[in-house]
């Protein structure tokens, strides 16, 4: 992970559960200070839950290391990456890890919400012991025995997990993004739950067993508060519809968020045949509204006939004809009744 300003965070050897009451103190002296976001961020958050057993299997090795072809670092395609907005929905916001081309990134989907734990630890539970929707994701943590969070009133998350999540064995890049995920995840489940002020930054300090500087999967060092890596966010990717879904309606509304040097999209619908996807059936092109090289939203409709579909939205590759860069993707059925 790149090289970050460093925040007060728990220091080397010192237990977490000490840490914590220091953070409930300084949190309670500035809770007016701070406001609404503030004074919900200063509450501990359950720092240390029910064992939870054991571990998840051993990960694919297609997904234990990056593509040949691909260096360990953040790509750089997507320059921004803001917080998620409040909501009252009852589900956990979610970043897996996805193959696009020759790169991963981070992808998110929202899974539904226990009703025991608080946002952050529910939502990095699901990210550690679930399977997300689509088969393209994937994530190589396991499941621990222990894991907690709690927020500082300057708006720094502590992660406490147990050593046993971090058992497989990957490479220095699917190390490097798993981090990432778990930054992603922690902070859009602070953020929709409204326990943080989203016009600060947000920091997330991940400690293992209680103490800081664990060698995270031997690769990388969790030694000081980390932030959201935005080189690490896919580009391109489909929020709706989700993989699987059957429409009985149509046209098929598509929406997404990306990112394009252009500030277009295109997209492809291919039937699928015995499992895979044959050539496309239907093609085009989608404008995102915030323009070139910002992050933005993108929706199309598409009347296709009825069948199941691979569905592709992608930017277009400048380098090679009829390239596609940072391509997600869903399949779809359609049946009209």
């Amino acid at each position: 992970m790149p090289d970050l300003l460093p925040r007060p965070h728990a220091p080397s050897g010192e237990p977490v559960e000490q840490f914590q009451r220091a953070s409930r103190r300084t949190a309670r002296r500035n809770r007016h200070a701070v406001g609404h976001h503030a004074a919900w961020a200063a509450l501990a958050l359950g720092a240390a839950l029910a064992a939870t057993g054991c571990t998840a299997g051993t990960v694919s090795p297609k997904d234990a290391v990056m593509p040949s072809t691909a260096g360990s670092s953040a790509t750089g395609l997507t320059t921004s990456a803001p917080l998620e907005t409040p909501t009252t929905t009852q589900t956990s916001p979610v970043y897996w890890l996805g193959h696009s081309n020759d790169a991963v990134y981070l992808y998110r989907e929202f899974q539904p919400t226990p009703g025991t734990d608080d946002p952050i630890v529910a939502a990095l539970r699901a990210m550690m012991t679930t399977k997300p929707k689509d088969p393209d994701y994937f994530s190589v943590w396991d499941k621990p025995s222990r894991i907690g969070a709690s927020i500082s009133a300057k708006n720094v998350i502590t992660v406490d997990v147990s050593s046993d999540a971090f058992a497989q064995k990957v490479d220095t890049g699917i190390a490097q993004r798993s981090i990432a995920q778990l930054v992603y995840t922690a902070t859009a489940a602070a953020s929709m739950a409204g326990l943080i002020d989203p016009a600060a930054t947000v920091q997330v300090s991940v400690l293992v067993d209680g103490h800081t500087g664990y060698q995270a999967f031997g690769h990388v060092p969790l030694t000081k508060p980390l932030t959201r890596d935005a080189g690490f966010v896919a580009p391109v990717w489909i929020v709706d519809p989700g993989n699987g879904a059957t429409f009985k309606t149509l046209p098929l509304k598509v929406s997404g968020q990306a990112m394009s040097p252009s500030g277009t999209l295109g997209w492809a619908l291919a039937p699928m045949v015995d499992g895979k996807a044959s050539g496309p059936v239907l093609t085009g092109t989608v404008a995102i509204p915030q323009g070139p090289d910002k992050l933005g939203t993108f929706n199309f409709n598409v009347v296709p006939p009825l069948g199941s579909y691979e569905l592709s939205v992608f930017i277009a590759d400048p380098k090679a004809p009829n390239g596609r860069a940072g391509v997600d993707t869903k399949v779809v059925t359609l049946t009209g009744h």
